[in-house]
């Protein structure tokens, strides 16, 4: 159990690594933009997660350790449910009430789609 433990904390920290500096990039090139480093890394990571699962299916036999640190910490690491909600939260306190709903309806059908096309992605 100790292998997979600390391949979920290594992997979280990549994952959690790569959605900061996603999410500085973008605040610092699009200020006005904020949300969109996270939705970004939300898209990106339904993709991923629906991919590696996909994958998991057809390779029973790899390491719990591989997959519980892949989808578990670095998938984990790089998606962003709560900041999405702060960030829809934020668009709505500065009266962008269209962009709020917009900005949630692409993060939610954007994942879905993303992690069925992940998924579809193990089966070519």
């Amino acid at each position: 159990m100790i292998p997979v433990i600390v391949s979920v904390g290594l992997f979280g920290i990549l994952g959690g690594l790569l959605r900061f500096a996603t999410g500085y990039w973008v605040t610092a090139h699009y200020p006005r933009h904020f949300f969109m480093g996270t939705l970004a890394v939300n898209i990106v990571g339904c993709l991923v997660i629906g991919y590696l699962y996909g994958a998991f299916l057809t390779r029973p036999d790899a390491p719990l350790y591989l997959k519980a640190g892949l989808i578990v910490g670095f998938v984990g690491g790089l998606t962003t449910f709560s900041s999405f909600s702060l960030d829809t939260l934020r668009l709505l306190d500065n009266g962008q009430v269209p962009l709020a709903i917009g900005y949630a309806v692409a993060s939610v059908f954007g994942g879905l789609l993303a992690t069925w096309a992940g998924l579809y992605l193990t089966k070519l």
